[in-house]
C-alpha cells in the first residue's frame, strides 16, 4: 500500500444515488440493519451517512441512470488529501469507478450573508416538510440569508418517546426555543434529563451531544442555526446522560444555557417605547456572538385589544448581521420606511437587514415576540 495513503486515509464511504431518498433510507436502516451516522439537511433530509458490516455508505438524493459505474464514487477522507494523489482530489478506477478525496475535518463553511427583509406569515401558504426523526418543518427563512442562516418551526404531532438519537451539530449558532407543549431533553455533562417547557430556551453550543427523549402532543418549537445547512452526526458510542456534570464545560468557545421561563421574574425596557424584555443568558454564554430576548408590551396581562404604542413613532435602524423576530402571541404592526405597514400576528417571522428604519405599533394588550439578534451587542439609531 502508499505510504502516504496509508498515513492519511481515514475512512471510506460508498456514494450512492438514489431518485427516492426516504424509501432507499428506511430499506437500508430498517430492513437491513443499517445505522445512520450522518444526516442533513435537518428540515429536508437529502444526505445520509450509514454504516455496518463494516461498509459506510453515503446515500444522496439524485436523479439519473444509477446502473452506470459513473455514478458510483468512493469517498476518502483524509488527513491530508493533496498528499495522496499528488494534488489531485479525484482518481478513477480502472472499472469507471470515481475515488474522491476530502479533507476529513474540514472547517464549518459560513457563506456570506446576504440579508433581506423576510415576513413569513403562518396563515399563508404554511408548507409543512417531514425532516429529521419524523418531525415536520416549517421554514421561517425561504431565501436563508444567502445560506447562512436558518430559522424552522418544528412541530411534533403526536407525543409520546421520539425516535431520536445521540447527535451532535457541526455549527456555528444554535438555538432551541419552546412554543407550546414540552420535551424531556438531556445533554452531554449537564446532568439528568429535563423538561423542556413553553417559553424556555436552549443554546445548543457546537457539537454538545444531545438527544430528544419524550415530548407532549403538539409540542412546536422555534430553532435558529448558523449556518443554515449544517451537518447532524449521530454518536452511538456515548450514552446520556454522562457522568460527569459540568455547567461551565466549553464546547467551541460557547457553554450550554437552559433558560427556564418560570424561574426569570426580571424585566426592562426594550428600545422601543412600552416595550418590555427579559434576556436569556445567551449573550455571556456565547461570548457575545449571538443575544435572545423575549419581548412584550407593556400590559402583559392585559386583554387582547390594541394600543397605539406613542402618539409619535419613532423609526429605528441597526448594524447586525442577523436581526429575527417570531410573534409568540397578540397582533401588532411593522412600520417601515415610506410609511409602509405590515400586519403581523401570532406565528409570522421577520428579518430586518441592517439600515432598514422599522418600529412595532400598535401593538395588542397580548402582543409577545421572540427576538434574536448576531452580533448580541448591535448599535440602533432611531429618527
Amino acid at each position: 500500500m502508499n505510504s502516504k495513503a496509508k498515513s492519511n486515509i481515514e475512512t471510506a464511504e460508498l456514494v450512492l444515488p438514489c431518485e427516492d431518498f426516504d424509501k432507499t433510507l428506511e430499506f437500508f436502516t430498517e430492513r437491513l440493519g443499517f445505522k445512520i451516522n450522518v444526516i442533513f439537511p435537518a428540515d429536508n433530509p437529502a444526505v445520509a451517512s450509514i454504516f455496518g458490516y463494516g461498509l459506510s455508505i453515503r446515500l444522496e438524493k439524485s436523479s439519473g441512470n444509477f446502473g452506470e459505474n459513473k455514478n458510483i464514487k468512493l469517498r476518502l477522507e483524509c488527513n491530508s488529501p493533496e498528499n495522496i494523489a499528488d494534488g489531485e482530489s479525484e482518481l478513477t478506477a480502472p472499472n469507471g469507478v470515481k475515488i474522491e478525496l476530502i479533507d476529513a475535518n474540514p472547517p464549518l463553511d459560513l457563506p456570506e450573508v446576504k440579508q433581506t427583509f423576510v415576513h413569513t406569515k403562518l396563515s399563508e401558504n404554511a408548507e409543512w416538510i417531514k425532516g429529521r426523526a419524523g418531525m415536520r418543518y416549517r421554514d421561517l427563512i425561504p431565501d436563508r440569508q444567502g445560506g447562512r442562516f436558518i430559522a424552522s418551526h418544528i412541530h411534533i404531532p403526536q407525543g409520546g418517546e421520539v425516535p431520536d438519537y445521540v447527535h451532535f451539530h457541526k455549527i456555528r449558532f444554535q438555538i432551541i426555543y419552546c412554543y407550546k407543549g414540552w420535551a424531556k431533553l438531556v445533554y452531554e455533562d449537564q446532568g439528568e434529563s429535563f423538561i423542556f417547557k413553553a417559553g424556555d430556551c436552549v443554546l445548543q453550543p457546537p457539537q454538545i451531544r444531545h438527544r430528544v427523549l419524550e415530548s407532549s402532543d403538539n409540542l412546536e418549537v422555534i430553532e435558529i442555526g448558523c449556518p443554515a445547512e449544517h451537518e447532524t452526526f449521530a454518536d452511538h458510542e456515548t450514552n446520556l446522560p454522562t457522568n460527569l456534570v459540568d455547567s461551565l464545560r466549553d464546547f467551541g468557545g460557547q457553554r450550554f444555557v437552559h433558560y427556564a421561563a418560570d424561574q426569570d421574574l426580571s424585566e426592562k425596557r426594550w428600545r422601543l417605547d412600552d416595550l418590555l424584555c427579559r434576556t436569556t443568558g445567551i449573550k455571556y454564554a456565547t461570548n457575545g456572538l449571538a443575544d435572545v430576548k423575549t419581548v412584550w408590551f407593556i400590559q402583559p396581562n392585559a386583554d387582547s385589544g390594541f394600543e397605539e404604542n406613542s402618539a409619535k413613532i419613532n423609526l429605528t435602524e441597526h448594524d447586525a448581521e442577523f436581526v429575527f423576530f417570531f410573534i409568540l402571541q397578540g397582533k401588532a404592526n411593522l412600520r417601515r420606511e415610506n410609511n409602509t405597514k405590515d400586519s403581523l400576528e401570532r406565528g409570522d417571522a421577520l428579518t430586518i437587514p441592517a439600515g432598514m428604519k422599522y418600529s412595532f405599533t400598535e401593538c395588542s394588550k397580548n402582543f409577545k415576540m421572540l427576538e434574536v439578534t448576531l452580533p448580541a451587542d448591535i448599535r440602533f439609531k432611531e429618527f
